[in-house]
């Protein structure tokens, strides 16, 4: 699977995975939608950020627990 909306950035957030090179950290939209946050009221909170960043988000979070 390819994941062209999480990536690094050593200039952005230090490095952590984020979301098309911007401010928001994936953690962040996992940790979110863990709390009960659906994807409407992600964007809504986050207006930068479409539906897919928050799938790719949470499919990328999932991959690293096979690891």
């Amino acid at each position: 699977m390819e994941y062209n909306r999480t990536m690094y950035d050593p200039h952005i957030m230090g490095g952590r995975a984020c979301i098309r090179g911007m401010r928001i950290p994936v953690s962040l939209v996992v940790n979110l939608v863990a709390n009960g946050m659906t994807s409407a009221e992600t964007k809504q909170e986050y207006p930068d950020s479409e539906v897919e960043d928050i799938r790719q988000s949470l499919q990328y979070a999932a991959r690293l627990t096979d690891d």
